[in-house]
């Protein structure tokens, strides 16, 4: 059996990582890679090996960037099965026809702007697209065995973050490897904690966070003070928001401030159809996080949906102080984009950041102090107060993943770490071996590794 490192290798996104043997190919995850233009045209590049030949695939979770390629990955002639967790595949249900609409109206946008060097500018795959590989989707409950194909045998086990998020055990002659996935906080304020590891012979482990711990702030307290700031000056919250997980988070402590007499009452805008949807999702599976019915029927309750494309335009014409919460997370796309045109330039206006900003996104770029940002071909100022809530992140931390690894019953024989940039990485290789004396790896995109 080897394993070949096709994604999320000394980067955080595009997770993919083909398991072979002799005769059958499993790919783990089939992400898309987001952020700096040169990881973006892997998108584009063809695919390592002919996906035909891949017999299964297993995500461990919905995020685009573990299943954003999937629809291309069919397009291409992939016909096996694709295997997740039931919260992951009706996630996956509004998230990758999203994906496949915002590719297309990106296409548009540049056709119509002109800011494309390709005559016309195309889309990777269409909204079709991504509804046909939803036929290919076929789910399994956490802790039940299943066989992709022949020889192997996998587990999903919660490994909190979002819905549906699992770490695979994937056993193939006696021998184990657990893909961690994206591995959530032991405390997050709305998700279950991470269900603990026990044994396996190799590890290929996230290390999003690898170089840091998070703040022991309050983001709730972040929130209210970011927000109550705006409200003096007359200014309108932006909050750009990953509509899975994190939008959910920011409405429910947008409620319990509600409920506390610290917010006044203004406006907030859930403006997402996908966070729309998924913020139903999150309600029926109740069972995978803290919150109660009573809870998100009041985080709903406090949120003012706009589905429409115009109601969306219509919030811009209320003057008056308003919470706009809006996809994408990472300024990537989406209605958000609108929103920052509208709004960047002004001064009495707050961008709160609440998640993890890619290298090479509009977001990072904005933390990282530039002084505009180019969006549809133009250059905008920005002007805008810019507030970070560190302590929002849906990932672990090293020192949450170092204890959460340390339940393992025995060193693994060989430790892979993935999902990080290189400076991620390298910190977590060390306090691996510092804190555990563990000697782990950092695999190069495409590289392969025979499990021995």
């Amino acid at each position: 059996m080897k394993i070949r490192f096709l994604g999320a290798a000394e980067t955080v996104t595009g997770s993919r990582f083909l398991v072979e043997s002799e005769e059958k190919r499993i790919l783990i995850d089939c992400g898309l890679f987001q952020g700096l233009k040169k990881l973006r045209l892997r998108n584009w590049a063809q695919f390592p090996v002919d996906p035909s030949s891949i017999d299964a695939v297993v995500l461990t979770h919905a995020h685009i960037d573990h299943s954003g390629y999937l629809p291309a990955l069919v397009k291409q002639g992939f016909k096996g099965r694709i295997y997740c967790t039931p919260a992951t595949d009706a996630l996956c249900r509004i998230l990758l026809p999203d994906s496949g609409y915002l590719q297309e109206e990106e296409a548009n946008n540049a056709n119509k702007y002109g800011y494309s060097k390709h005559k016309p500018a195309l889309p990777l795959y269409t909204r079709d697209d991504a509804e046909n590989c939803l036929e290919y989707f076929e789910t399994v409950s956490s802790e039940r065995e299943f066989h992709p194909a022949s020889g192997f045998r996998i587990i999903f086990r919660p490994v909190g973050h979002i819905l549906g998020a699992a770490s695979v055990y994937l056993t193939f002659n006696d021998k184990t490897v657990l893909f961690t996935g994206d591995i959530g906080r032991p405390n997050d304020p709305v998700m279950r904690p991470p269900a603990d590891i026990e044994e396996t012979d190799y590890l290929v482990v996230e290390s999003t966070y690898g170089d840091r711990k998070h703040p022991r702030t309050s983001p709730k307290n972040v929130l209210e003070r970011a927000v109550n700031y705006t409200i003096k000056r007359g200014g309108v919250v932006l909050i750009p928001s990953f509509a899975v997980g994190r939008a959910q988070t920011i409405m429910h402590l947008i409620s319990e401030l509600s409920q506390e007499g610290k917010l006044p009452n203004i406006p907030v805008y859930l403006d997402s159809p996908m966070a729309i949807d998924a913020t139903e999702i999150f309600c029926y599976f109740r069972d995978q996080h803290r919150l109660s019915e009573d809870q998100c029927r009041m985080m709903c309750d406090r949120i003012t949906y706009t589905r429409s494309v115009e109601e969306s335009k219509a919030i811009a014409s209320h003057l008056s102080p308003k919470i706009i919460i809006s996809a994408s997370g990472m300024l990537t796309g989406g209605r958000v984009v609108h929103h920052l045109k509208h709004y960047l330039g002004r001064r009495e206006n707050v961008i709160v950041f609440a998640g993890y900003q890619a290298a090479g996104t509009r977001g990072a770029a904005m933390q990282a102090g530039a002084e505009s940002v180019k969006i549809h071909g133009e250059y905008y100022p920005v002007r805008a107060k810019l507030v970070t809530i560190d302590a929002l992140s849906a990932h672990a931390d090293y020192s949450e993943m170092i204890n959460w690894l340390s339940h393992l019953k025995r060193p693994p024989r060989k430790t892979f770490i993935v999902h990080g940039e290189p400076h991620s990485q390298d910190a977590f290789r060390r306090h691996i071996k510092d804190s555990l004396g563990w000697q782990a790896t950092i695999p190069e995109q495409g590289d392969t590794v025979k499990l021995d």
